[in-house]
């Protein structure tokens, strides 16, 4: 089996060549996980395709839903990208329990194994290999050989000894840790600062959660917020660099202080506030923004935790942009964890595992920067968020969540269609959601992004509309990929009627909300203004 790259190629020929290569397929180690990798064939050899990964269920009598889920997900995303899989390689990667043999995790997963081999028969995708990782050794279910099989499994190479290493080091890729201590960049503090952060919390939501919410003030705390965190990104840029993640991050908390973190938490609870500081996302404004989302993400601390989908969806929207899919995806779920109706993070998450490519919204963010300095220089222009002459209530334009819940009758349910990087967890147990990604090999992706749908007003687009015309190209691009279905022109696609589903269906049709207009205006939660989040 291949992996090919733009001048080499690596062959893998052995069970233990393929254990050692999964860091590198996945570009990181996982933990507790079921990881599922396509192989098509090309002149007789294996080539690696897409990715699948979802965490272990605790429970087993989840296994054989979540079997059917990953397989299911991974060959129609493959089908629709046009590159059916020939066949499949199975991972299970787990640790064994306290006072559990590691030969015991192999007997103790076989059932699962099982599962995954006999959903993938069922697609005509068969199994290849199917490993068991544990302990720093691996099984094979598919070989009964003492002689390279033994029961007390085969011990792994030293990492970064391999063909595979070498060659992934030449091509300057990288293996992270594992996904347990990516998302620690993240979690909120639980160290004894983590009272004064939300006593700083409380005193900043009593000061403008009222002026957020009142349209002649509104504007204002926008302005302030973003003042300051620019002055915070700035402070992070001119830091000097530290080596080691942990290191950075403990740094960077020392370089923001509590009154500054609660104001800019609280400041981008504000859509087009938000929408705003979306706009650092490339050049020298990414890697401090970045920086300073992480940063504001671990002070959600206590009952503001749900705050946190701010600035994840912002830290995933900047990784992504940059290149990070890996962080973004996991930034991004940790967001619809925070809340599972934030759209903005759902649609990016969904875009970020479509393998869609993020200029689409850069454009709109660069024509939002754009029309503002252009207005600043010349006489003002309409803009579509206005303010009702004598009546004081603020409209702005966005999503109109018409259809709800339910299925698209006209494109049908993908295989990461749903949210699953928070729902997965939840529906079955395992330390984390699935995770698709096409990985090394990009050969099928489909780059062509429609142009945003062009706002009905006159003038430059607002930051109320800013994410919602990229938010459209989004849906252009996604529904025009579900349509590929494979090459002799089959049709791929699932349709399901009447199902329910979470995941909000956008109509793509501007509508103006008011404050204060019962279910559908503007709500407050614990100091968070809640609204249209696309």
């Amino acid at each position: 089996m291949t992996n090919h790259g733009e001048t080499h190629q690596v062959t893998l020929r052995t069970p233990a060549e393929l254990a050692d290569a999964l860091p590198y397929l996945l570009g990181y180690h996982p933990e507790d996980s079921i990881v599922l990798v396509a192989l098509h064939d090309r002149e007789g050899r294996g080539r690696f395709g897409g990715r699948a990964r979802l965490g272990i269920p605790a429970n087993p009598d989840d296994w054989p839903a979540a079997a059917q889920q990953l397989t299911h997900g991974l060959v129609t995303g493959s089908e629709r990208r046009g590159a059916r899989p020939e066949s499949m390689v199975v991972y299970l990667c787990q640790e064994p329990a306290e006072g559990e043999a590691r030969h015991e995790v192999r007997e103790r997963l076989r059932p699962l194994a099982q599962l995954l081999r006999t959903a993938c028969g069922r697609l005509d995708v068969p199994v290849v290999e199917a490993l068991c990782i544990a302990d720093n050794r691996f099984w094979s279910y598919c070989c009964v050989t003492p002689e390279c099989c033994p029961d007390e499994g085969v011990p792994m190479g030293l990492p970064g000894t391999s063909v595979l290493a070498a060659a992934a080091t030449y091509a300057g890729l990288q293996v992270r840790g594992t996904l347990s201590e990516l998302r620690a960049r993240f979690h909120p503090w639980e160290t004894a600062a983590a009272l004064e952060q939300e006593h700083a919390l409380d005193t900043a939501n009593a000061r403008l959660v009222p002026r957020i919410l009142d349209s002649a003030s509104r504007a204002d705390v926008a302005e302030e917020t973003l003042r300051q965190a620019h002055r915070v990104r700035s402070r992070f840029a001119d830091a000097p660099a530290v080596s080691g993640t942990l290191l950075a991050d403990l740094r960077d908390d020392e370089l923001l202080t509590h009154d500054e973190a609660a104001t800019l938490i609280l400041g981008l609870q504000d859509r087009t506030t938000r929408d705003r500081a979306a706009e650092w996302m490339e050049g020298d404004e990414a890697a401090p923004a970045l920086r300073l989302w992480r940063a504001l993400a671990r002070r959600c601390v206590g009952p503001y935790r749900e705050h946190a989908a701010a600035p994840l969806t912002l830290a995933g929207w900047v990784a992504w942009s940059t290149g990070d899919d890996l962080e973004a995806r996991e930034a991004l779920a940790m967001a619809l964890g925070a809340d599972p109706g934030y759209l903005f993070a759902r649609l990016l998450h969904q875009a970020c595992n479509e393998g869609l490519d993020p200029e689409s919204i850069r454009r709109c963010l660069r024509a939002e920067r754009g029309g503002r300095a252009h207005a600043a220089a010349g006489p003002p222009r309409t803009s579509p968020s206005v303010e009702r002459a004598g009546t004081g209530e603020e409209t702005s334009i966005g999503w109109d969540d018409e259809r709800g819940t339910g299925r698209d009758e006209e494109t049908g349910v993908g295989w990461d269609e749903d949210p699953e990087g928070f729902e997965a967890t939840e529906r079955f147990g395992g330390p984390s959601g699935v995770d698709y990604g096409q990985g090394m090999d990009r050969d099928s992706r489909i780059d062509g992004i429609e142009p945003a749908a062009p706002s009905d007003a006159a003038g430059p687009p607002s930051c109320s509309t800013s994410v919602t015309g990229a938010a459209r190209a989004l849906e252009s691009a996604t529904r025009r990929r579900r349509r590929v279905g494979l090459t002799d022109g089959g049709d791929t696609r699932r349709r399901a009627a009447g199902t329910s589903s979470t995941r909000p269906q956008t109509s793509g049709r501007p509508v103006v909300r008011r404050p204060g207009a019962g279910a559908e205006g503007t709500a407050l939660r614990r100091g968070r203004t809640k609204g249209n989040d696309a």
